[in-house]
């Protein structure tokens, strides 16, 4: 009997232990209860109570709050079995690293059925996005509190309006107090209050014409017709910034048409060869930094800045390469040098095909190239066309300090106006042309250097461009420098003004014929060469 009792002594002992540790894992600790019954009321089958839980997590001063919203939103803030709210920390694998969403202690791994996640809708997308905006709004990062003032144009509704009224007073960046003064009067312009409509006069941002759009349809015709006469203020300033921007985009591609023409420029104005090759040798150029960074892995702004003398050299040695193999034998003779030329792009060509491959090969953008400078909501410019119009500007001054002020460039102008006058000086032609020739292939090098970071580099590349070098060379004026600049801008701005309404091929179709008719009256281009021989 007592051997009886004895074990069930020890059964109740065990009993209550269990109970006791079961009580003991399922209490919440003290200091988080008002935490867990926030999170508690988030796991309901109502959305429209979610949505209160929501609001009432955004209430809260929990430094967690955050967390547990963005957590929602992606999907992430769910619940064990043993009741547990649990933040998976990877949800890639079959099981998934998971976290306690009140103390961040890793739990380990769990299995998907373990796990119950909370569900939201769309509306409740919405809600938790502006959410979490404006909890980055007290975030001491001012890039945060940007993203979070943009993210909150056009959201703002009835419950966030003091919050931001009084973030206005207290923001200290003049971005960001801007922004939430934007979504503070998108929100009034939408409530159809006349003061919301005078704050977005002047306003380009797309949400802002939205509002301003319903509220010209609105029911208030004072209202509507203050937002008229906004949208008509707002529509002229898009107009100029459109234009600021097509003139950027056409001063961007004309200055790749100088750096593609103007060692074109040279080589045809010195010695009147006309090189098919040209495109080949900016490819080259293109390839070059390719290499370079595939040698400096991790380093593509070194690797850039490497490319631009070595892009140079390799152009510069192939072209003398073909100048001395082939050209100086066909000197006289255009038609079997272009047809000579022709054929060498197509052995460069396929030699890169078979050498490298025939697909296209991406060159990383360095960092402080990428991204672009914001002028205004409906105007931004790239950084890495503004730095290739800058280095096309810089190509071109060197090669005019190098014409103007040094013996290569007093000879070589002396030949490229008359060959024999400058041979009975003493003057080397031959030396002349060869070092010509070096200079205009490491040009289209350094082109090719530029056009790497416009677009993927591909044995194609140069074809693109050859063409319409030629058509910079002869409207600019042949082996004139400051014609072919001109030219090139000239034509990259019309090609950008003509492509929207005529397409990109019938702009080119256009320029052509302007380009025909206009040397049929100058048949020398904008800038004649002068001197005895261009008279001959």
């Amino acid at each position: 009997m007592r051997r009886f009792l004895s074990l069930g002594f020890v059964c109740c002992l065990l009993l209550s232990l269990s109970l006791t540790a079961q009580a003991q894992t399922n209490v919440t600790p003290p200091d988080d209860k008002s935490a867990y019954a926030l999170l508690e009321a988030l796991d309901v089958d109502s959305y429209r109570d979610k949505g209160e839980a929501i609001t009432a997590v955004l209430q809260s001063d929990d430094e967690r709050a955050r967390d547990w919203l963005q957590a929602l939103l992606d999907g992430r803030l769910q619940r064990s079995d043993d009741g547990r709210f649990i933040v998976v920390l990877d949800n890639s694998g079959r099981n998934w690293p998971v976290a306690d969403a009140l103390t961040g202690e890793p739990l380990g791994e769990m299995s998907r059925r373990e796990l119950d996640r909370i569900g939201i809708n769309n509306a409740l997308r919405n809600q938790l996005r502006s959410a979490i905006a404006v909890v980055d709004l007290y975030s001491p990062n001012v890039e945060r509190r940007r993203t979070s003032a943009n993210r909150l144009l056009g959201e703002v509704d009835g419950e966030l309006l003091a919050p931001i009224n009084e973030l206005i007073l207290e923001e200290d960046d003049g971005q960001v107090r801007n922004r939430l003064s934007q979504a503070v009067a998108i929100y009034r312009t939408e409530q159809g209050e006349m003061e919301g409509v005078e704050a977005l006069t002047g306003s380009l941002h797309p949400r802002a014409r939205v509002a301003l759009s319903r509220a010209a349809h609105g029911d208030d015709p004072v209202v509507a017709d203050a937002a008229r006469n906004a949208l008509a203020s707002v529509e002229q300033n898009l107009k100029i910034n459109r234009g600021v921007e097509t003139l950027y985009f056409g001063l961007s591609l004309g200055s790749v048409l100088v750096l593609a023409a103007i060692g074109l420029a040279i080589t045809f104005g010195v010695m009147g060869v006309i090189n098919m090759a040209h495109g080949e040798l900016m490819m080259l150029g293109a390839y070059t930094t390719w290499m370079m960074q595939q040698l400096l892995p991790g380093q593509p702004g070194l690797a850039l800045v490497l490319s631009i003398p070595a892009g140079f050299l390799v152009a510069a040695l192939v072209g003398v390469a073909i100048e001395r193999s082939v050209i100086q034998f066909l000197k006289g003779r255009p038609l079997e040098t272009l047809l000579a030329t022709f054929g060498i792009s197509l052995i460069l060509q396929q030699l890169v095909r078979t050498g490298i491959s025939p697909l296209n090969r991406t060159v990383i953008t360095p960092e402080w190239m990428s991204g672009s400078l914001v002028i205004n909501d409906a105007l931004s410019l790239t950084i890495n066309r503004m730095v290739v119009l800058a280095f096309a500007l810089v190509v071109f001054a060197g090669l005019m300090l190098i014409m103007r002020r040094t013996r290569l460039g007093l000879e070589v102008r002396a030949v490229t106006q008359n060959r024999a006058m400058a041979r009975s000086m003493g003057i080397r032609a031959t030396r002349v042309d060869i070092m010509t020739f070096a200079l205009g292939s490491g040009v289209a090098g350094l082109a090719g250097v530029a056009l790497s970071q416009l677009t993927n580099v591909g044995p194609n590349l140069g074809q693109n461009y050859i063409i319409d070098s030629f058509m910079v060379v002869v409207f600019g004026g042949v082996g004139n420098l400051w014609g072919t600049l001109v030219a090139g801008l000239s034509l990259g701005v019309i090609n950008q003004v003509l492509e929207p309404w005529a397409g990109a091929v019938l702009a080119k179709i256009i320029v052509l014929v302007f380009i025909i008719l206009f040397i049929q009256k100058r048949p020398r281009g904008l800038f004649p060469q002068k001197g005895r021989a261009a008279e001959g």
